[in-house]
């Protein structure tokens, strides 16, 4: 069995051996075809599926930091994290959102690009001017953010409840021998199981409607913060010479950055500067999805933000304090958004370069 010869024709390509059944597939024109047609598509799961995983334990550290009543480091928090749940405990949940964050990134790639071929085409909007371009990607991320936050709720919910599962049964006085499976913490949200039939005041809401628990707080979180993001990562790609046919060319004089980390850089400071604006909102809406999973009396957003602020009424917080643990987590948030954005863009553009430069090769039906 010999490796293809290391030519022109075989660069960029896939090597298989005889024995795999998706080889004859794989080397044929209509995986190529495919790849061209769907190349959105492909590279955002593909980058989503390896960033999502690179950053979940983040994550998870940035759930529970914002859920949590007291005081709290990461390292201690982690180190707590380690010993009570091992280190399954980080990654507590991935499944859903591994699938599900892939799978909206994928449709909100594929709306966000749409969007601004749109804008930049029939519409006439320039590609060489900044403002253009900031804009376009803004309203694409809106799109995107708006239509993907109405499906993408009970996947996150469920995300939230798993995460925080050791922290709800804490304020129920219960105590976890077993944590429930994703599957049973969707029946246990359905049922609303978490007020009535574990030990809180039945305050839980019930039914499939349950599984959309803080949804209005998600679409303005998703809208605004993806917005905000796209306006950010194709402004400072344009700023650091990106063409109008998509390329990358020379980088100005006043960031002598190399061009295969540009993506890296750009994705990072739009991630982590777009999430520190909204991460006010993401608490407030974990701390009431984490209260209504709970089964504790329903406080609205503004009293949520009131309560966080000022804290309990027999112990209230300075104005200093008050933001201080609104902003909880956000160092751990940071660095999560550093890793996950970073790498989702590199990665993204790194398969869509090497869609592009494979050899053409076209499938029988479209041979002439």
């Amino acid at each position: 069995m010999d490796r293809p010869n290391d030519d022109h024709k075989d660069k960029g390509r896939i090597w298989l051996s005889d024995l795999n059944p998706f080889r004859s597939y794989v080397e044929s024109g209509q995986f190529d075809d495919y790849l061209r047609s769907h190349k959105a598509v492909v590279s955002a799961t593909t980058a989503s599926l390896l960033s999502t995983f690179a950053g979940y334990p983040l994550d998870s550290l940035k759930s529970r930091l914002q859920a949590s009543r007291t005081s709290i480091t990461v390292p201690r928090l982690a180190a707590n994290i380690l010993r009570e749940e091992g280190i399954a405990g980080f990654y507590r949940g991935i499944w859903i959102p591994l699938v599900t964050i892939s799978a909206v990134r994928a449709v909100s790639f594929t709306i966000y690009n749409e969007t601004k071929d749109k804008l930049h085409g029939p519409y006439g909007w320039s590609r060489e001017r900044l403002l253009s371009v900031g804009a376009s990607g803004a309203v694409g991320g809106a799109l995107a953010g708006c239509l993907i936050s109405i499906g993408s709720v009970p996947f996150e919910l469920v995300k939230v409840r798993r995460q925080l599962e050791y922290s709800i049964a804490a304020a129920k006085g219960i105590q976890i021998v077993k944590p429930p499976s994703t599957w049973s913490a969707i029946k246990d949200i359905v049922r609303g199981a978490n007020g009535d039939k574990m030990g809180g005041t039945g305050n839980s809401p019930k039914g499939i409607t349950a599984l959309w628990t803080g949804m209005r707080l998600h679409w303005l979180r998703d809208t605004s913060g993806t917005a905000l993001y796209f306006f950010e990562y194709d402004s400072m790609r344009y700023l650091l010479g990106r063409l109008p046919n998509g390329e990358q060319g020379p980088t100005p004089y006043w960031a002598p950055i190399h061009a295969s980390i540009i993506p890296f850089v750009c994705g990072s400071l739009a991630g982590v500067s777009s999430w520190a604006i909204i991460y006010p909102l993401d608490v407030v809406k974990t701390k009431t999805q984490q209260r209504a999973l709970s089964g504790l009396k329903y406080r609205g957003p503004i009293e949520t933000l009131k309560r966080l602020l000022r804290g309990p009424e027999e112990a209230p917080r300075t104005m200093f304090a008050g933001f201080a643990r609104l902003y909880r987590g956000l160092g751990v948030s940071a660095i999560r958004s550093v890793t996950t954005h970073g790498l989702l863009w590199t990665i993204l553009d790194a398969v869509s370069g090497w869609i592009d430069h494979r050899p053409i090769r076209r499938s029988p039906e479209y041979a002439s």
